[in-house]
């Protein structure tokens, strides 16, 4: 090539650079490359380790080791000097050799710190390669490990390093905690199982052209990776469709998913809704110009039968409950036994088929069934029961089960023998600490003393008989899934009393009255209330409680007049909201203090507790100890999930 071609190709680069400077600098942004030594100045570095020769995505080198000489290139590193200058007149030298017959043949050398590469000699063959788009650039490498701790992008990277061990590729760069084994589990893949040359190539393949597709649907002040919005894909698409979809197929399959994209990977955006939204007063012009519905076809999809099922039968009494409230306003169909991804599609289907505008999925194990074929109606509203769910597509709904969970607590400490309580713990997921430890704090308000002794129905072991052997008399197990006095009556859920033989007295339990909520939902949508914005898309979660009638508890007939008395006291100051549980001193097992009485707890902070009181004995147990039925509820909604490694997928 000659020399004038060449000058011409670094004018062109210089025009690039100059327009790129700009626009950082209009931005607030720093124009020019970041600089390692700079960014180390703060950071704890924990080691240094030679990786050798890398093929370095080449958008991945973001800046230099040191200060030196970087305000002659961009952030991109497009050049900045002028032509006449002694760096020009080097960078068109490489450019003549890049596209002749030499070209660019000496890797650079450089340092990777957090998946991203900073030059310590090569410079401007980096600004001549990424000038030309050579979507890889070989270099010696030398990784900066950072300190371990809890951050979640440190986390992440550790998480890195063991992925690059077994895949040897850049290409993906995680910031939270548990994506690489949720990527590796959708790509069919054990953890540490090593990488073939042809699936790495495949993957690098498979991603830039998904790449594409993410660049063509993002903004540019959106804080998204492809690769994060790549695992939301996956969970609703096969991988082998990555080479199978045109490129117009991937982009609008990707375009319908965007709204979830952005609220899966900002989710702490996602709004929970603790009170039922009031309705606006119905005059004559907003009758006229509001798009309200005058009739709502509704199904239930559940994942079990009514039969066999009581968790089943709470949700079909609240079916039952709105089918008398509205009338003729509605019609409403059930779907049951879609037990399996293959069933669940199915079943959402055949309610879209039917006609359905509002479907109910009642079970957590539904919600990826419930996302892919929300995606593809989103004229229909889809409603999952489950918790901390960050899709725009879907809203999720549960219950406050805490509340009435303080008011067992209070009967529990008042009837104690010998400040000894037995508590089985259902699973360690999102809510369930909160309900423990709320238990506990009613537990203590009327016995200072009691001791709440923690045992799970999740792992092995018979919880009641080792409570009975200890002399333990009064416990508190499972929370009545339906308002049927029958659970209670018969000592399957709820607090009771142990006698001397064995038998067992029912005191008390939380019940979740499930025809409240979907009345609140039809209400809402009949009064033109469900807002679904897809410019500025949310999540949301619904978690209501005793003051909106989702959550109350039923009382045993034998309980003593006196506690009943209190329990109806604490119970309509519950259900005013003046009774908060948490609003009080709050002390850790570990002696940490959680509140100094001086504030409410947010909705995010109780969702999310994964800490247990002071006068709880016992602990949260790990997934490990988890019997294998139990898993699949730990994995959707555990409260440490991100931590659990991903059960791979068949590849089809």
């Amino acid at each position: 090539m000659a020399m004038a071609d060449a000058r011409d190709e670094y004018t062109q680069a210089l025009r690039q650079g100059q327009k790129e400077y700009k626009e950082l600098i209009a931005a607030g942004k720093t124009p020019f490359p970041a600089v390692l030594d700079e960014l180390l100045e703060d950071a704890l570095a924990d080691a240094s380790v030679d990786i050798g020769l890398v093929e370095i995505p080449a958008e991945r080198i973001v800046g230099t080791k040191s200060a030196g000489r970087i305000t002659a290139f961009t952030a991109s590193f497009l050049p900045l000097l002028n032509p006449n200058s002694e760096f020009a007149g080097k960078w068109i030298n490489l450019c003549s050799a890049h596209l002749g017959d030499t070209g660019i043949r000496d890797p650079i050398v450089c340092f990777e710190y957090l998946g991203n590469f900073y030059v310590q000699e090569g410079n401007k063959r980096v600004s001549v390669l990424r000038h030309f788009g050579a979507p890889r650039i070989p270099g010696m490498v030398r990784r900066i490990v950072p300190a371990l701790s809890d951050e979640p992008r440190i986390r992440a990277y550790y998480e890195f390093m063991d992925f690059y061990k077994v895949s040897g590729l850049y290409t993906v760069q995680f910031r939270r905690p548990g994506d690489y084994a949720r990527l590796l589990a959708y790509l069919g893949k054990e953890p540490g199982e090593k990488w073939e040359e042809q699936e790495r190539r495949t993957f690098s393949a498979y991603f830039h052209y998904f790449r594409d597709a993410f660049n063509s649907c993002s903004g540019k002040d959106q804080d998204i990776l492809p690769e994060e919005a790549l695992l939301l894909w996956l969970e609703v698409h096969p991988y082998r469709d990555l080479g199978a979809l045109s490129a117009g197929e991937l982009k609008k399959s990707l375009s319908a998913l965007w709204p979830d994209v952005i609220t899966s990977t900002q989710q702490s955006e996602v709004k929970v809704e603790t009170e039922p939204v009031a309705e606006p007063k119905s005059g004559i012009l907003s009758r006229i110009i509001s798009s309200a519905p005058d009739h709502l076809n509704v199904a239930f999809v559940h994942q079990l039968d009514p039969k066999t099922s009581g968790w089943v039968q709470g949700h079909e009494r609240g079916r039952k409950h709105i089918e008398e409230v509205f009338g003729d306003k509605i019609t409403v169909r059930s779907y049951f036994d879609a037990n399996h991804a293959a069933e669940a599609e199915a079943a959402l289907e055949q309610a879209v088929a039917d006609g359905a505008d509002v479907v109910f999925t009642t079970a957590p194990k539904l919600i990826r069934a419930t996302l892919k074929i929300a995606i593809k109606y989103p004229k229909v509203h889809f409603l999952n029961c489950s918790v901390d769910q960050p899709y725009s597509s879907v809203r999720t709904y549960y219950g406050r089960i805490y509340e009435a969970k303080f008011l067992t607590g209070a009967i529990a400490g008042a009837l104690a023998q010998k400040d000894r309580i037995g508590y089985i713990g259902s699973n360690p997921i999102f809510g369930v600490p909160a309900s423990i430890n709320a238990f506990a704090l009613g537990a203590q308000m009327t016995n200072p003393r009691a001791q709440i002794e923690l045992r799970w129905s999740c792992c092995e072991g018979t919880p009641q008989a080792d409570f009975f052997g200890d002399g333990i008399r009064v416990v508190s197990n499972r929370d009545v899934p339906t308002q049927d006095r029958m659970y209670l009556e018969f000592c399957n859920y709820g607090t009771y009393l142990l006698d001397d033989r064995g038998g067992l007295i029912p005191l008390a339990s939380p019940v979740w009255v499930w025809g409240s909520f979907y009345e609140f939902v039809l209400r809402t949508i009949f009064a033109g209330n469900w807002k679904d914005d897809k410019s500025a898309p949310r999540a949301v979660n619904y978690w209501l409680g005793m003051d909106s009638g989702v959550i109350d508890i039923e009382l045993g007939d034998r309980l003593p007049a006196g506690v009943r008395m209190l329990i109806d006291i604490l119970k309509k100051d519950m259900r005013t909201r003046s009774l908060d549980p948490f609003f009080r001193k709050v002390i850790a097992q570990d002696g940490t203090v959680k509140n100094d009485g001086s504030r409410h707890f947010t909705p995010d902070e109780v969702l999310h507790m994964d800490w247990l009181v002071e006068n709880v004995v016992g602990s949260i147990p790990s997934y490990d100890e988890i019997l294998p039925e139990s898993q699949s509820i730990v994995r959707k909604l555990g409260i440490y999930r991100d931590q659990i490694p991903a059960v791979k997928e068949t590849i089809k």
